[in-house]
């Protein structure tokens, strides 16, 4: 593991923390047996070791992503106060550096004008979204991608709203004439559009489904969980990924998740609308909640009750750190992200054992790609063993199902049908996967050899 320059951080953190609180009468704190604490850390220490290293570039499979190490000691800090950022009277400074972080999410999408808080994952933010797109909907469908986050469709049933999926292209996008005919039917409340869908990380047509909203009328939600950051260098992505990017201030609700490429730990989402009066449909009564101060309180505008005020802290400290600027040393990392797929595309389009997507290349930074074999059952069974192989050579990877017409040529796409095959999946949001290149490649061709 890397060397941990949280620990020396945080003591010195950690006295400035207690001298705020000098003036305070002594008072003991509970028990402690600091060397019974030492021996269940240790057990600990040796369980947690049973995991997949997240936090080495050899880990290139799913969307995780080893949170800051500033992040780690704000959050470890703040735990020092515990804050309940439900109300200002339990996290008062945290509450106030929510909404802060919060602004400057939102000025990265380009609102100055807005409404939103942090939730515990994109899960809940999302819901949040759809349950405001109820509110003024009512009675209205929601519909989204077929490769949109399985989440939306879940949520909708929470929700008691009728949700549709729209097929997808072969970009992994969602297909705007059938958007359209589900539009046409008029009953279509709200459209869900994803930039950087779990699977391949495609970028639906924002600004194309903005034209369809001049016509029909709907909400239009944007689920940018994962790829919500990538606005910061728009300008290097292909289209139509910049498009989107550059119109999605023109949307009514944006979801990103700080805990992925935001450097944040575990569970931090975020949800923010543009127009500030949908904090309307939030309003409650709670005097034993919000009594102290007349300024808002977070809980005034959430669904969720008590929230981490730790949350908000480390991912304050973060963007003070590497603030949320195009150019700036948070948006290289993204570039340096998106770099390594396009050369990992570029080897595997070059490489007569693989076969990645037909549509071209990432729009972000996840790489898919099939083993070549005769038939689908063959490529999908090579997959799981080159899986299995790079494992053993530390190169952890990840397994997608996807449509078969999604590779080789277009004209063969009817008579390879839909059915699925197993294809390998890499996500290189971690920047020093640039400089783990080529070892990454080395260790694939290896277990493909095995």
């Amino acid at each position: 593991m890397p060397t941990d320059p949280v620990p020396g951080l945080l003591a010195r953190a950690a006295e400035a923390l207690e001298a705020e609180f000098l003036s305070l009468p002594p008072c003991a704190s509970a028990a402690a047996d600091p060397e019974a604490m030492g021996r269940v850390l240790a057990e600990v220490a040796h369980r947690m070791g049973d995991n997949y290293p997240y936090f080495h570039p050899l880990y290139a499979g799913q969307m995780l992503r080893p949170p800051h190490p500033l992040a780690r000691a704000a959050y470890a800090l703040a735990m020092t106060i515990n804050p309940n950022n439900h109300a200002r009277d339990g996290g008062r400074a945290s509450s106030e550096m929510e909404i802060e972080a919060v602004a400057q999410i939102a000025r990265m999408f380009g609102w100055t004008e807005h409404i939103g808080h942090l939730t515990s994952g994109g899960t809940m933010a999302n819901l949040e979204a759809l349950w405001v797109a109820g509110q003024l909907a009512p009675g209205k469908r929601i519909v989204g991608s077929g490769q949109a986050h399985y989440t939306h469709s879940r949520i909708s049933g929470v929700l008691q709203l009728a949700y549709t999926p729209v097929a997808a292209d072969r970009y992994g996008r969602m297909d705007l004439s059938a958007l359209d005919d589900e539009l046409r039917k008029g009953d279509v409340g709200t459209v869900v559009v994803t930039l950087g869908t779990t699977g391949v990380g495609a970028v639906d047509p924002l600004h194309a489904v903005l034209d369809l909203r001049t016509r029909y009328g709907f909400r239009v939600h944007v689920d940018a969980a994962y790829g919500g950051y990538f606005r910061l260098i728009a300008d290097t992505l292909d289209e139509p990924a910049r498009r989107a990017y550059e119109a999605i201030a023109q949307a009514d609700s944006i979801v990103v998740d700080p805990h992925k490429h935001g450097l944040q730990p575990y569970g931090c989402g975020c949800v923010i609308f543009r127009d500030p009066g949908v904090g309307r449909l939030y309003r409650h009564d709670s005097p034993y909640t919000y009594f102290t101060s007349k300024e808002l309180h977070l809980g005034e505008i959430s669904l969720e009750c008590s929230r981490p005020g730790a949350a908000a802290v480390a991912l304050w400290a973060t963007q003070r750190l590497l603030p949320l600027e195009p150019g700036g040393e948070f948006a290289q990392g993204l570039k340096r992200c998106r770099t390594a797929a396009l050369e990992l595309d570029r080897r595997l389009r070059a490489d007569g054992r693989f076969e990645p997507l037909a549509a071209g290349a990432p729009d972000l930074d996840i790489v898919v790609w099939k083993v070549a074999a005769g038939t689908a059952e063959e490529s999908s069974a090579r997959a799981q063993k080159i899986f299995v192989a790079a494992a053993a050579h530390d190169l952890h990877l990840a397994l997608v199902q996807l449509p078969q017409s999604w590779f080789g040529p277009a004209d063969a796409a009817e008579r390879r049908g839909e059915d699925c095959v197993t294809c390998l999946r890499s996500v290189l949001m971690k920047p020093e996967h640039l400089d783990w290149l080529d070892g990454i490649w080395e260790r694939l061709s290896s277990s493909c050899e095995r």
